[in-house]
This record gives structure tokens, C-alpha cells and sequence, in this order.
């Protein structure tokens, strides 16, 4: 891992989620076979940031009745091969230990779609289909374009695997909103860093919330504070950290970045107003923030979950340079 690349590789998001676009619209390579395998259900298999993006992508179809489950790759009790399952295994590097000894069990069963930016890798040889992310390469080894890219491909196979969508997508166009959505915020980075790095630094770690449909963005926020400038943070969907992690705003110094757009959002500020907790909010004003960050787009699902986690993306990089990581 290379931190010090970060930022190079955050200024690349724009180009690669204009060239996905196009490839996107032409037609991803491998998507033409998949509709021969004949899978009524689907299973992805996934580590990480891999994870959190198929979660996404996957509820999104589980709300139009298909059928398609996402588990760890690390898991031990995962669903036996049959005639109508086809295994989805998602690993940007294509050489994730847990995924590669997951899909062992698929393997040689005419059904198991690599989906990976390296189709070359070990899962790449594994597979009987690949499709590729087509993110290039991320010199900091920090996922961050193959992260989006992951929303979009993942979106594109299971549609056709299971010969339906939903009406909500991460299509061509979608990716290209998301596009100028993210050079937009990169362009504009000086104007609101200062004040919001400052607000999330808290002296016990910080804190991102965001709605069950785009929870991703929350877990992928917290993990990039977590890689980048190794400091202590953690992701909550919104409706269930009145379950989970209230009970921190009673004691500590709480910091929070909140994706807007749930509708538990007032239940979750109510308490943080109660306890003097301070947050800033992405993609809509919320009552009590003390910053307030917007975009183009901010209010279509599908460009948020593609830009809104940019924000503490960059916050992650501007506080790598503030001081050395340790590592």
C-alpha cells in the first residue's frame, strides 16, 4: 500500500467513471454469455469494500422479488452448488485469500462469474465467465475506483443473470452524473475542508451514518479513515444506530458525518441534539449540522452512493498529509 498515492488516485475518479460509461452503453465484455448459464437465484461472494458495494446493488434486487444473497467470503456455511444458482465472486484484485478459497466449492460448475479488475488474476483463471471492472490501476492500493466500479458492473451482471432490474440503476448515465458529481467536489475541496476536517476530528474517533439503501457509503467512509490515516472510525446505517450507537453520544466527544436521506434521520439528530453531539451532513441540509455539503444529483440514489463517500475520502487524505501515518 502506497498512501502517498492516494490523493493521485481520487483525482482519477472522474476519467474512469467516463470511460465505465461508455463501456457500460457498448456492453461490458462476458455479459453476453451469462444468460446461458441459466441461474434463477445468485449468490455474491465478497470481502470488504467488495461487500458493502453488493449489498447495495443486491437489495436493490431483492426489492423486484429476485433472488440474490450476499455473503462474506470468509463465511463457512454458504449454499451448495445446484443447477440454478450461479456464484458471483467479487475481488478487485482478483487475489483475495477468502474469495478464492470460497469459490473452490464452484468451481468447475459452469457457473461461477468473476467479477474483478484484474481478469488475469487467480479468480480470473478460476471463473467460467469474467467481467471485468475496468477501473485501472489504483497505485495507492486503496479501493476507491474499483469501489464504484463495483456498483455499476455488479448492477450490469446480475441483470443478466436473472433477465430482470430494478428501476433504479447504475447505468451509463448514472455513472457519468456521478462523474461530474466528483471532479465538482474535487474542484471545490479547499472551500469546505478546513472547517469540516476539523469538525470530524474527535478525540475518540468519528462517526458516518447513512440510510440502509445507501449504506455503503457509511462503512466504506469509515474503513477509508481507518486505511488511509489510520484513525479510529465507525459506520452505522441511520435507523439502527438509535440501536446501536447512541449510547456513545452520552460520553464522548461525538463526531459524525451524516449521508442524508433516511427516514430516521430526525430520530437519530433528536438525540444527538439532546447531547450536544456535533455532525456535518452530505446531500441535504439537516436540522443541527454545522457544515452542509451538496453536489448535483445529491438526491438520485445512485449518483450519491457513486460521489457523497468522496468527502471523507478526501478528509481521509488531507489527514495523511497532516501528519504521518503510522504503520
Amino acid at each position: 500500500m502506497d498512501t502517498a498515492a492516494f490523493r493521485a488516485d481520487l483525482d482519477l475518479i472522474p476519467s474512469t467513471l467516463e470511460r465505465l460509461a461508455d463501456a457500460l452503453d457498448a456492453g461490458l465484455p462476458g455479459l453476453e454469455r451469462l444468460p446461458m448459464l441459466g441461474a434463477s437465484r445468485v449468490l455474491v461472494l465478497g470481502m470488504g469494500s467488495s461487500r458493502y458495494a453488493a449489498d447495495v446493488v443486491a437489495r436493490r434486487y431483492r426489492s423486484v422479488g429476485a433472488t440474490v444473497v450476499v455473503e462474506l467470503a470468509s463465511a463457512e456455511l454458504l449454499p451448495p452448488a445446484a443447477p440454478d444458482l450461479a456464484v458471483v465472486a467479487v475481488s478487485a484484485t482478483g487475489g483475495s485469500v477468502e474469495v478464492l478459497r470460497a469459490v473452490e466449492r464452484y468451481r468447475g460448475t459452469g457457473r461461477l462469474v468473476a467479477v474483478t479488475n484484474r481478469p488475469d488474476s487467480e479468480l480470473g483463471r478460476l471463473a467460467d465467465v469474467v467481467v471485468p471492472l475496468l477501473a485501472g490501476v489504483e497505485a495507492s492500493g486503496v479501493a476507491c475506483r474499483t469501489f464504484r466500479a463495483t456498483f455499476a458492473v455488479l448492477d450490469a451482471v446480475l441483470e443478466e443473470l436473472l433477465g430482470t432490474a430494478p428501476d433504479e440503476r447504475f447505468d451509463g448515465a448514472a455513472v457519468r452524473a456521478a462523474a461530474s458529481a466528483n471532479a465538482t467536489l474535487l474542484g471545490t475541496v479547499d472551500e469546505w475542508m478546513p472547517q469540516l476536517a476539523d469538525l470530524l476530528a474527535g478525540p475518540m474517533g468519528t462517526w458516518a451514518l447513512a440510510p440502509a439503501e445507501r449504506a455503503s457509503s457509511a462503512q466504506q467512509s469509515a474503513l477509508m479513515l481507518r486505511e488511509v490515516p489510520r484513525r479510529s472510525a465507525f459506520a452505522s446505517e441511520t435507523g439502527d444506530w438509535s440501536h446501536v450507537d447512541v449510547y456513545l453520544t452520552k460520553t464522548q466527544d461525538y463526531r459524525a458525518l451524516v449521508f442524508a436521506g433516511s427516514a430516521w434521520d430526525a430520530q437519530a439528530l433528536d438525540w444527538m441534539a439532546q447531547r450536544g453531539s456535533r455532525f456535518a451532513s452530505v446531500g441535504r441540509e439537516l436540522p443541527g449540522a454545522e457544515q452542509v455539503i451538496r453536489f448535483a444529483g445529491d438526491t438520485d440514489d445512485s449518483v450519491a452512493v457513486l460521489t457523497e463517500l468522496l468527502v471523507a475520502e478526501l478528509v481521509a487524505d488531507h489527514w495523511l498529509r497532516a501528519a504521518s501515518p503510522v504503520e
